[in-house]
């Protein structure tokens, strides 16, 4: 096959990287000389860890990559990378853009999203959360909830009300938030899987300055649709390699039972399920072929709709494939699961685990009337509450 010129030109940086850096010589400074070179973000600009090309074309740098088992910023710095640093480099002062991207990307500086409330998850324009300005400084009060990696993180990504009396998708600014300052607190929540991978967080009287908003004051929402636009294709936009991921694990636990226990109706889910998780493969590569630059469109709300639906369903059947076995999940004092040959990783857990799926990122429910109306054109529900002051909305 006949490379492009950009395709050619990425592959020469990306063996003048190898050759000047060895992937096994630190993560820091491998993912450092990987941003200057422009490796990081293809699609983001010069200067930025970026060449100013095609999003698509991330796929074949991430590809090469890992074939040679150079360090990756997203096992460590997920939601840093997959999202808010698309949006510090979307919305983001030059400022912001030089002082967060490059240690966001090496992850030596962890991230998080302060979106969700108590009484604000999927209505995430429900917030409560209160900003007040105050000469250069804006003084935070309110709580976040499900906050993943706060408890590892530096900064965070903050959405709050600055204008109570405008609707609630009109009085929203965004910030970065210091997460080690005062007046952040930081507490873990047990899930499911007996671990704390989410958190609660509080903010009493914490302090921001006015050079960390994001936006404009009063844009917050547009501004937050970037990270969760971004959140989506992230959860859901994944390019996996044929047959791979958990569908790979129904097949070896399906090739691992006794004879007696197969059966042809067994058989035929597994093959439906193959078939499905295949599909939204697909989708997903098509998806990524024509996305252009800037914000991701409704195809992230397909595929993380897809994904946590296909995710749940497999999991449910690699517990029925485990039999009674199924049943066992023990956790060590560390708060790791020790049932299963992979340890942390084992069948059990990515079960109890898939069950956040359809609710992390934007609920099931919530991907199928972005669907709804922005791809089919359908009527979209009844807002009452659009156009009032937020003050004016009951049970706000």
């Amino acid at each position: 096959m006949t490379l492009t010129t950009e395709e050619k030109h990425l592959d020469d940086l990306v063996q003048q990287l190898l050759k000047e850096h060895d992937p096994a010589g630190g993560r820091v400074e491998f993912l450092e000389a990987q941003f200057d070179v422009g490796l990081a973000w293809v699609h983001f600009d010069e200067g930025y860890g970026g060449l100013g090309l095609a999003p698509k074309l991330q796929s074949r740098v991430n590809a090469q990559l890992a074939d040679v088992g150079a360090p990756m910023c997203w096992p460590f710095n997920p939601i840093g990378y997959g999202m808010c640093g698309p949006t510090v480099y979307t919305h983001g002062s030059e400022a912001q853009k030089n002082r967060y991207l490059r240690p966001l990307f090496s992850a030596e500086e962890i991230w998080c999203q302060l979106f969700s409330e108590p009484s604000a998850g999927s209505d995430v324009a429900g917030l409560t959360s209160r900003a007040v300005r105050d000469g250069d400084e804006w003084i935070v009060n309110g709580q976040k909830v499900w906050t993943s990696l706060a408890q590892v993180s530096r900064w965070g990504c903050l959405v709050t009300r600055t204008d109570p009396e405008a609707p609630k998708h009109k009085g929203l600014s965004y910030f970065v938030v210091d997460m080690k300052q005062e007046g952040v607190d930081v507490r873990p929540l047990r899930q499911i899987t007996g671990e704390a991978e989410f958190n609660e967080v509080y903010f009493t009287d914490a302090r921001i300055p006015d050079a960390e908003r994001l936006g404009e004051i009063g844009d917050g929402w547009r501004v937050a649709l970037t990270t969760l636009m971004n959140e989506r294709v992230a959860i859901g936009g994944g390019q996996a390699p044929r047959g791979s991921g958990p569908i790979a694990e129904s097949v070896r636990l399906w090739g691992a039972m006794a004879d007696h226990r197969k059966n042809l109706a067994t058989q035929d889910r597994l093959m439906r399920l193959w078939i499905k998780a295949e599909v939204a493969r697909l989708t997903n590569i098509r998806a990524s072929q024509n996305r252009g630059k800037g914000v991701p469109g409704p195809e992230g709300a397909t595929g993380k709709l897809a994904f946590a639906e296909n995710n749940k369903a497999i999991r449910e059947f690699n517990m029925e494939l485990l039999g009674p076995q199924g049943m066992l999940y023990n956790l060590d004092v560390t708060g790791h699961s020790t049932t299963g040959t992979d340890g942390a990783r084992s069948t059990q857990k990515s079960f109890l685990r898939s069950r956040a799926n359809s609710i992390e990122g934007g609920t099931s429910e919530v991907m199928r009337n972005i669907l709804g109306e922005r791809v089919l054109g359908l009527p979209g529900d009844v807002r009452t509450d659009k156009d009032l002051p937020f003050t004016e909305v009951p049970n706000n």
